[in-house]
C-alpha cells in the first residue's frame, strides 16, 4: 500500500547531533510543510507508527508532534478516521505557481524615510570584533572591568523589588545629578540635574532632538563630510538634509546660509569635527548662534570626543558661549568608557526638558537601571575624571606611535591631517590613488578598521582619502598595522610606490 505522504517522510532529513530535539525538527518540518502547500487542508497524514517507521524515529515523538500542531491549528484528529491537515486553513500561498498579486512591490513599499535611511548606509557591521584603526573607537583594551563589576555587584546586592519598576524616562536621578556635575567641571557646560536627558547613545540622542524639534520635511544643517550615524538619524526622523561645506575653521554658515536660510536645526561638532578633526573658529562659533537667533533655529551641538586633546588646552562648548539658549548639548560614554554601554546624554532646556522626557517615553521606555547605577556612581565618585586623564596620556602616545609608523610605511603617500585632538586622523592621498572605497575594502579584508573618506560626504564629493583611528592601537601593534595597510594599498594599486 502506498500512502500519498510518504515522499514527504523521505524529505525529512533530521539532525540527530544539533542543539533542536528530533520532536522539534518533526514539527518544524510538518509546519513549513503545511505553509508551503505540500500538506494541503483537508489532507490525511499517515499514522503515526507508519510515519515513524518511514522517518526513523520512535512513535511517541510523532505523537507528540501530532499534539503541537492539532493545539497550533495545523492538525485536527477526526474519531475512527485518524490526523488530517486542518480543513479550515487558508490555501497556502506557495501552492500557486502564480505570485499573489497582492504581495508585488506597490503593497509591500517601504515608507520615504526607511527608503532614504537604506540609500544612505553602507553595509551593516558585522558582529566580529571592530578591527584596529576603526575610528572613533576608544581603547576597549584599557576598559575599567574590575571597577565595573565591583560596582555592579554592589548595586544589585543592595536592591529590593520596587526598584525593579518603571523609573523615569529621562533617566536616574543619581546619573543626571553625575552628570550635570562632571559637565559643569570637565566642560564648562552649566546645566542643572533637570536639564539632562539620558538617551541610549548618540544616535538615539539626534534622534529624539528631531523628533521633538522637528516637523516632518524640515530641513537641517549637515556638515558635508560629516558624521555618517547623524545623517541616517536625521533621515529616519523624516528631516530633509542640507550639506554645509567644512573647512578648517568648522562650518560655513555663511554658505548654511544660502543654501538653506530656513533651515530649523543645525548639528555641528564644534570642538572636533567628524571626521576632519575641524576645530570651530569663534568667529564661525558666533555667526552659527546669531543665524540660530534670527531664524528662530535650534543648534545640536556633538561633543562626542572633547575630552581628548594632545598638548593644548580642551576647547570650550558651544552651549557655554550660548548658555544654552538655542544650543542642545549632546554627549556620550561611548567615546570614554564603550559604545556597548549605550549611555549618552542631552542638555536641554528647562522649558524643553518635559516635552524631551515625554518623547524619550513614547520611544524608548527608559535606559537599563543596572548601567545607569553604575555608572552614576563611576562618575560621581571621580573614577570617571581619572579614567580620562589616563587615557589622554595613552592616546597621546598611541597617537606618536602610530603617526611615526604611517610615515616609515606610507612615506609622501598619505598626508595625514591631524589636529592634535580626538580619537582619530583624516589622511589625504598625497598622488593618484584608486578610490578610496577600495583601498578601505581591501584594508577591512585585511583586518583593518579604516573607513573611506568619501563614504563621509552626504554629496557624495569626490574626497578621497582615509580616516583612521589610533585610540585602539596599541604602541607595539602600530608598525604592523601600518604594514597591513600599505599591503592594502599596494593589492589595490599594485603600481603604488611605496616608501
Amino acid at each position: 500500500m502506498t500512502h500519498p505522504s510518504y515522499p514527504l517522510a523521505q524529505r525529512f532529513q533530521p539532525v540527530r547531533s544539533g542543539v533542536r530535539t528530533l520532536q522539534d525538527q518533526l514539527v518544524a518540518f510538518l509546519r513549513g510543510a503545511v505553509a508551503e502547500g505540500t500538506l494541503r487542508p483537508g489532507e490525511r497524514l499517515p499514522a503515526s507508527r507508519v510515519l515513524a517507521r518511514e522517518m526513523g524515529l520512535s512513535r511517541n515523538t510523532v505523537l507528540v508532534a501530532f499534539e503541537r500542531l492539532m493545539a497550533e491549528g495545523y492538525l485536527e484528529s477526526r474519531r475512527g478516521a485518524g490526523t488530517y491537515v486542518a480543513a479550515g486553513l487558508p490555501a497556502p500561498a506557495m501552492a500557486d505557481s502564480h505570485a499573489d498579486p497582492r504581495d508585488d512591490a506597490p503593497s509591500r513599499r517601504r515608507s520615504r524615510r526607511a527608503q532614504a535611511v537604506r540609500e544612505h548606509t553602507s553595509p551593516m557591521v558585522s558582529g566580529n570584533p571592530p578591527g584596529p584603526m576603526t575610528p572613533g573607537l576608544p581603547a576597549l583594551d584599557e576598559f575599567p572591568f574590575t571597577q565595573w563589576a565591583r560596582l555592579s555587584g554592589r548595586y544589585w546586592r543592595g536592591r529590593n523589588a520596587a526598584e525593579l519598576a518603571y523609573t523615569d524616562p529621562a533617566g536616574l536621578p543619581a546619573l543626571r545629578a553625575a552628570i550635570s556635575h562632571y559637565l559643569r567641571a570637565y566642560r564648562g557646560v552649566l546645566c542643572e540635574p533637570d536639564q539632562v536627558v539620558v538617551v541610549g547613545g548618540t544616535q538615539a540622542g539626534i534622534d529624539i532632538t528631531a523628533r521633538v524639534l522637528l516637523e516632518a520635511g524640515e530641513t537641517v544643517w549637515v556638515e558635508d563630510p560629516g558624521y555618517g550615524a547623524c545623517q541616517k538619524a536625521l533621515l529616519g526622523a523624516d528631516a530633509r538634509l542640507a550639506p554645509v561645506p567644512v573647512d578648517e575653521d568648522g562650518i560655513q554658515v555663511e554658505a548654511g546660509e544660502q543654501l538653506a536660510p530656513d533651515a530649523r536645526l543645525a548639528f555641528v561638532a564644534p570642538a572636533h569635527q567628524y571626521p576632519t578633526g575641524a576645530v570651530m573658529s569663534l568667529e564661525r562659533r558666533l555667526a552659527l548662534l546669531d543665524w540660530a537667533r534670527r531664524a528662530a533655529a535650534w543648534v545640536l551641538e556633538d561633543d562626542y570626543d572633547g575630552e581628548f586633546r594632545y598638548g593644548r588646552p580642551p576647547i570650550s562648548t558651544l552651549h557655554a558661549l550660548d548658555q544654552g539658549k538655542r544650543v542642545i548639548y549632546l554627549g556620550t560614554l561611548s567615546k570614554v568608557l564603550a559604545p556597548a554601554l549605550r549611555i549618552g546624554y542631552l542638555i536641554v532646556p528647562h522649558d524643553l526638558h518635559e516635552t524631551f522626557a515625554a518623547m524619550k517615553a513614547a520611544t524608548d521606555r527608559q535606559m537599563p537601571i543596572g548601567e545607569q547605577a553604575v555608572a552614576a556612581e563611576f562618575i560621581a565618585s571621580g573614577r570617571l575624571a581619572a579614567h580620562v586623564r589616563r587615557l589622554r596620556t595613552l592616546y597621546g602616545r598611541r597617537r606618536e606611535a602610530l603617526r611615526a609608523a604611517l610615515s616609515s610605511h606610507l612615506g609622501e603617500l598619505l598626508d595625514i591631517q591631524d589636529s592634535g585632538a580626538g580619537l582619530h586622523f583624516m589622511a589625504r592621498f598625497a598622488s593618484t590613488l584608486p578610490a578610496d572605497t577600495a583601498i578601505a575594502r581591501e584594508a577591512q579584508r585585511r583586518g583593518l578598521g579604516v573607513r573611506a573618506l568619501s563614504t563621509s560626504s552626504p554629496l557624495k564629493r569626490q574626497l578621497q582619502g582615509l580616516i583612521i583611528g589610533f585610540a585602539n592601537v596599541p604602541q607595539e601593534r602600530a608598525d604592523p598595522c601600518a604594514q597591513m595597510l600599505a599591503d592594502a594599498i599596494k593589492a589595490a594599486h599594485p603600481h603604488t610606490a611605496l616608501a
